[in-house]
This record gives structure tokens, C-alpha cells and sequence, in this order.
């Protein structure tokens, strides 16, 4: 089984590494861009075969190690 996490900040939690990429691409001519958050994507591959144990493993992985909940939301998508 597949699945991927995605790992962003949370809202009001300053992106330095966000505001440099914006500024980057501004500087390389991309006008328009008004805003850009960075965040981790994690493609896992699983033995399991029930979904939603998965899912549930997943968010333990998350919880211990993946994300940073103090600072960061994730999502868990189960691929197949």
C-alpha cells in the first residue's frame, strides 16, 4: 500500500524559506505570485492492507515524527 503525507506550517507561523522562494521568483520575473508557504511531502510504501489501519499508522508516524504539531498541520492520502 501507498500513501503520502503532506506537511505544511500553520497559519500565522512565519515561512522564511517561503518568503525567500517568493522573492526568488519575483527576481526571476514571475510576477503575480503573492504569496508562498514551503512544506515536506513524505511518499510512504506500506505492508499493510487495510486502509484505515494504515491511515492510523500513519498519523502515529506523524505524531512522533514526521511533524512538527506544534508548528505544523499534515495530511495523510491514502495512494492504493
Amino acid at each position: 500500500m501507498k500513501a503520502r503525507v503532506i506537511v505544511t506550517l500553520k497559519a500565522g507561523v512565519l515561512d522564511p524559506q517561503g518568503q525567500a522562494i517568493e522573492g526568488s521568483l519575483e527576481g526571476l520575473g514571475f510576477a503575480g505570485v503573492e504569496s508562498v508557504r514551503q512544506g515536506k511531502v513524505f511518499d510512504l510504501e506500506l505492508s499493510a492492507t487495510d486502509p484505515v489501519n494504515a491511515k492510523t499508522e500513519i498519523e502515529r508516524m506523524c505524531e512522533k515524527l514526521l511533524a512538527n504539531t506544534v508548528i505544523e498541520n499534515y495530511a495523510v492520502e491514502i495512494i492504493g
